[in-house]
């Protein structure tokens, strides 16, 4: 049977073309506007921006809810990086008896495990016998809010 916080990931592309927005040189205070809002210093690629390694980062859209915690949601698209090397606490992509997941690395004293950042799921401890990839790193979650 299927573990309902382990899902099949689909894969979008990235395009080759790059993409210029304008960036603001200040940061943004979550209160008062600022008055220099209308002025901006350069523009950026988001491809650059947003992209370590272009041949070994994918996007994934999410199914599930395992990860609301951390803000990742359904429907939210990551960038995964096959190039990280995972550490204990990164997010990652993993793929866990031939299914792909989305979880948090917890690597210490021996013990592996994918946390989930909702406590609907419990921990998933590698036992003998089960067949763990980290598949790669999540380094961005791009989650729309319009």
């Amino acid at each position: 049977m299927s573990n309902p916080h382990v899902f099949a990931p689909q894969a979008l592309s990235v395009s080759a073309h790059k993409v210029w927005l304008p960036m603001c040189a200040w940061t943004v205070p979550a209160g008062f506007p600022s008055p220099a809002a209308d002025h901006t210093r350069k523009r950026i690629d988001l491809n650059e921006h947003l992209i370590r390694n272009k041949e070994a980062t994918f996007i994934f859209r999410v199914k599930g809810d395992s990860m609301v915690g951390i803000g990742i949601y359904e429907g939210d698209e990551l960038l995964v990086d096959r190039s990280i090397e995972a550490r204990h606490g990164n997010i990652v992509l993993a793929v866990l008896n031939s299914e792909f997941t989305v979880k948090r690395l917890h690597r210490r004293g021996g013990v592996v495990k994918l946390v989930a950042e909702n406590p609907l799921y419990p921990p998933i401890v590698l036992k003998d016998g089960q067949e763990l990839l980290i598949w790669g790193v999540v380094t961005r979650n791009l989650h729309k809010l319009y």
